[in-house]
């Protein structure tokens, strides 16, 4: 009778281990408060062009101990501000990120890549101007915590890669010496739901 009891807390805490090592993924909301996207290009040598876009949604799903999630986040174009609204007026044209026709970019991605606990890069889908490509951030920093505000945990982080804006067919003005690659950065905080 003892081996029977002690076979069944052994296998009853095997199945408590293999349960908790398979637990499912948290999801966590964007909040809008804490995030948004920015850009900056080159501006022929002579000075740089930046602009940040405020209005970002999605969702992260993110399991702690595997080690695993996935993200998934939308920029409403029209949201853009550099400071001028003249060439906010202009970014939103057809020749920049043709508002109009394509009013938002998404990012998805269904992998994150770790080096031990630090995640380094989340590597996905950008869609813009209508096409997907590939893109992989690179992530400069990254944590849980528990927000006393929202009363809830909070992962966020900071993002950056550099893409060629031509393989999206973003052409404009690069006859004339604006260079193709772009400097994108995401700064990221979402709520355990």
């Amino acid at each position: 009778m003892r081996q029977f009891s002690v076979a069944l807390i052994a296998a009853a805490l095997g199945l408590g281990a293999a349960g908790a090592a398979h637990a499912a993924p948290a999801t966590y909301k964007i909040d809008d408060d804490h995030t948004y996207a920015t850009f900056a290009i080159d501006h022929f040598g002579a000075s740089v062009n930046r602009a940040r876009f405020d209005t970002v949604t999605g969702t992260v799903q993110f399991d702690k101990a595997a080690k695993a999630g996935k993200i998934d986040v939308t920029v409403d174009v029209k949201s853009v501000y550099s400071g001028s609204k003249g060439f906010d007026k202009h970014l939103q044209a057809a020749d920049f990120f043709d508002a109009a026709k394509h009013p938002t970019m998404r990012f998805v991605s269904d992998k994150l890549v770790f080096q031990g606990d630090k995640l380094v890069e989340v590597p996905g889908q950008l869609t813009l101007l209508g096409q997907t490509h590939p893109v992989t951030l690179k992530a400069n920093q990254f944590a849980c915590y528990p927000n006393p505000l929202a009363k809830t945990e909070a992962c966020g982080g900071d993002f950056e890669a550099v893409i060629d804006r031509t393989q999206w067919g973003m052409n404009a003005m690069v006859d004339m010496g604006m260079p193709k690659n772009v400097k994108i950065t995401a700064t990221i905080e979402a709520f355990k739901q």
